[in-house]
């Protein structure tokens, strides 16, 4: 016998919770299987075969709680309090290969999800903390919520929730939100910097979601998380780049011209582009803008060259990070038409071509 095994003194009124593999539940949850209140209090009692890990939520032996243990109690105690059944058990489909127990279960949880340092330890971000050496897992519930912080379950509210994903079988925040939430608590410059470079540099997400998430929370005031967002927006233009080089390569289009600049004979600055390619007057320009910070000023300054660039004949075509992140083969698709579809167009006007 093992901690994960109930050490109950004597078989439950229902068999079927011997089976179940998660060893965490509710008082509401344990008394729909026949175990009242008062003995659901009695076995908690110092001593006892079981604990209670936060209000209403019961551990179903007396041993130390394991990480994921913890994850499922923070996940109950928060969606207990939902006007609506917000944690119930419905019967599980078994693993492929796994026979079919008649007691197994899994947890279906309502809109509390798990954010913060431990949903980023759940999307594998290499510097996050391990599970069991975080004081305090933080869960993201709605703001109309009527409950409050206690133990280890710190509480967070949003008046808007994400979609949540599911990792491990849990629902968790996406990494933007995440990060947003970790980034609050957090005063060390080098850790908040790490985060978000590894969010970016991993794929999880895109400089943009990040940014708008922090300028949303309100936490682009910090001088620490200003620094780390410089660091960001860098990290993110350099994947970017290095994305657009891997479209080029791997969908087989010719080679552009990398990174220059664009001028009249003798004549004004025309802008700098990403990948020009001459004989087709075909440009890409990646969008690296960071929301928030005078996006307005610089979409018209998006606006005005792109403009200034098509009545020279010259096509821009317009990629953002995401779109090379999540259709890179449609992208490329894109760039293809385009250059083919020169032969169709007047020949641009000459521009010089310089490097940036």
């Amino acid at each position: 016998m093992n901690h994960n095994a109930p050490l109950s003194p004597r078989p439950l009124l229902r068999p079927a919770l011997s089976d179940v593999r998660l060893r965490v539940m509710s008082t509401a949850q344990l008394r729909a299987h026949g175990v009242s209140g008062a003995e659901t209090n009695a076995r908690c009692r110092p001593g006892g075969p079981w604990q209670q890990l936060l209000p209403g939520v019961q551990l179903l032996h007396s041993g130390p709680p394991t990480s994921e243990e913890r994850l499922h109690a923070v996940l109950l105690y928060a969606g207990n309090a939902s006007p609506r059944r917000a944690a119930d058990t419905v019967p599980a489909q078994p693993a492929p290969g796994e026979p079919h127990s008649p007691g197994q279960q899994r947890i279906v949880y309502g809109d509390a999800m798990i954010t913060g340092l431990a949903a980023l330890t759940l999307h594998r971000l290499p510097s996050a903390p391990p599970l069991l050496s975080l004081n305090r897992i933080d869960v993201l519930v709605p703001r109309t919520r009527r409950l409050r912080s206690t133990g280890f379950a710190r509480l967070v509210r949003a008046a808007e929730l994400p979609v949540a994903e599911q990792v491990t079988g849990l629902p968790v925040a996406p990494v933007p939100r995440a990060l947003v939430d970790a980034v609050a608590q957090l005063p060390d410059a080098d850790a908040v910097r790490r985060l978000l470079t590894e969010a970016v540099r991993g794929g999880h997400c895109d400089p943009a979601a990040v940014v708008r998430e922090l300028a949303q929370a309100q936490l682009l005031d910090r001088p620490h998380v200003i620094d780390a967002v410089e660091s960001l927006l860098a990290e993110g233009r350099a994947v970017a780049e290095d994305r657009l080089y891997r479209m080029v390569r791997e969908h087989r289009l010719p080679d552009p011209l990398w990174n220059v600049d664009l001028r009249l004979p003798g004549g004004p600055h025309l802008g700098g582009v990403d990948a020009y390619w001459p004989d087709q007057a075909v440009a890409v320009e990646l969008d690296t803008r960071a929301p928030g910070q005078d996006e307005d000023a610089l979409w018209s300054e998006y606006a005005r060259k792109r403009e200034h660039l098509e009545r020279l004949g010259i096509t821009v075509v317009h990629l953002t990070p995401k779109k090379l992140r999540d259709s890179l083969e449609q992208q490329a698709t894109v760039v293809r038409t385009a250059l083919m579809a020169s032969v169709d167009r007047d020949p641009a006007a000459y521009v010089v071509v310089l490097p940036r």
